[in-house]
């Protein structure tokens, strides 16, 4: 019996700028779950899309095959919540909100991707932590979300395994920034967990994919309605990215940072974001009758040190060294350094965040190819935001490396103060908001859920 169509049928369709049928991109994926589709044929088809896009039920076709190529849970308490990021550099809001969603009563499965392009991967953080397990079975993340309210895992095989593919081939091809693909890569993974709602936190400027404000909007609502199709209450948050979250840049280092966060001494746009998100979680779950309540709620949790056991829980439980809470020194870190130096007096009016987390990934804290391992120890740490006044001779951010990349911070150095970070004399008149929009959407009670048909 002859095939019903052909992987060059399809690829050539979408390249024609045709719309594929339900039937086409169900074959595709199943074809590239089974290994009958070669990863550059999927990287072809990948290309297609970016360049010419998909329309609303191309998009739904994707995210449900992708969904379906591999197990879906399903929770039946509404306090199963989980959140996601669209990536941005320096954001490491999950590991902060994460415990402080769980420590006010929220169930939180989370299952994380590794670093795409200039981003870091949440996955790739948290393994910095020695001893550190994200390849947990299913049974045994279902039991610790039950026991203990929150996990912390990568895809498995069993989870949505289409977009384990997708997704590393999408890093290497620079097929990110396209709006079916992040809504099927984020949907497929965050319905199979089985949460019955989803804190989205979109990211727009220079460091994230979204880079236009219309995009990431266009983003949330392709979200919004992927998650009340399969009857979950969604909240979009739209946040700035045109500087790196934090001041942390690598992975060690954002462990740090998330650690001293959770003890309430982190830098402030990130415990706000953290609250605002993990407030939202709260929200959505029926444990606060406003957003502004569950904002209270996680901070109270901040507050009384629930959120720090909380993530000094998880870290022990998925075999993680927990000693890192209060020795650092446990964490992978270079003997090297290197400052930054301004070069003139002004004020930071402008920074290539995606220049900077590019730097951290050519210094070793990303991925230049899929097959690259992760030096958890190097990376960036700003001593200036936006905004902040300089005087010349001021260190501007410390590069953290080792003794034979000297000449690569050298190189990133010339980079950072000639065009990556921009000085000028008049201070800006205005400093972006960092949450610029919340939309929450509450799912029917009597939809039903979405089937694969």
């Amino acid at each position: 019996m002859p095939q019903p169509f052909t992987a060059y049928s399809i690829i050539q369709k979408k390249r024609d700028k045709e719309r594929l049928s339900k039937e086409e991109i169900n074959w595709f994926i199943d074809g590239l779950t089974k290994g009958e589709i070669a990863d550059y044929q999927m990287s072809a088809l990948l290309m297609a899309i970016y360049l010419n896009g998909f329309d609303k039920e191309e998009t739904a076709a994707l995210t449900n095959a992708m969904l379906y190529s591999g197990k879906v849970l399903d929770f039946e308490e509404q306090i199963f919540i989980d959140k996601h990021s669209t990536g941005g550099v320096g954001d490491k809001a999950s590991f902060i909100l994460a415990p402080i969603a769980a420590a006010c009563g929220v169930k939180v499965p989370m299952i994380a991707g590794r670093g795409l392009g200039h981003t870091g991967g949440t996955v790739d953080k948290i393994e910095a932590i020695k001893g550190f397990r994200t390849d947990i079975a299913l049974p045994e993340f279902e039991r610790l979300l039950k026991e203990r309210g929150v996990v912390l895992i990568g895809q498995t095989g069993e989870i949505a395994p289409a977009d384990k593919k997708i997704y590393a081939l999408r890093d290497v091809t620079a097929t990110i920034e396209s709006i079916p693909l992040i809504t099927a890569s984020i949907m497929s993974k965050k319905l199979a967990e089985g949460a019955k709602g989803i804190v989205m936190d979109i990211k727009t400027g220079n460091g994230a994919f979204m880079a236009k404000l219309s995009d990431a909007k266009k983003l949330a609502e392709s979200i919004r309605q992927t998650g009340l199709r399969f009857n979950k209450n969604m909240m979009t948050m739209i946040t700035d990215m045109n500087e790196p979250l934090g001041l942390a840049i690598g992975n060690s280092l954002e462990i740090i940072e998330s650690i001293e966060t959770l003890k309430n001494k982190g830098p402030a746009d990130l415990t706000e974001l953290s609250l605002a998100l993990a407030g939202g979680m709260v929200y959505i779950a029926g444990l606060a009758k406003t957003h502004k309540e569950g904002i209270a709620k996680a901070k109270a949790a901040l507050d009384s040190g629930a959120a720090l056991e909380k993530f000094r829980e998880l870290i022990r439980e998925q075999g993680g060294d927990a000693r890192v809470i209060d020795d650092y020194s446990l964490l992978p870190q270079t003997k090297k350094t290197y400052d930054v130096l301004a070069t003139k007096n002004g004020f930071i009016t402008k920074m290539d965040c995606k220049a900077l987390g590019l730097h951290s990934v050519f210094l070793g804290g990303g991925r230049q190819k899929a097959s690259d391992s992760i030096d958890y120890a190097v990376g960036i740490v700003l001593n200036k935001k936006l905004g902040d006044k300089i005087k010349k001779g001021d260190v501007l951010l410390t590069i953290h490396c080792h003794e034979n990349q000297m000449q690569i911070a050298k190189s990133i150095s010339d980079s950072v103060t000639k065009k990556d970070i921009t000085i000028q004399a008049t201070k800006p008149r205005t400093k972006k908001k960092l949450i610029i929009e919340v939309q929450t959407k509450f799912a029917p009670k009597s939809k039903a859920k979405t089937k694969r048909k």
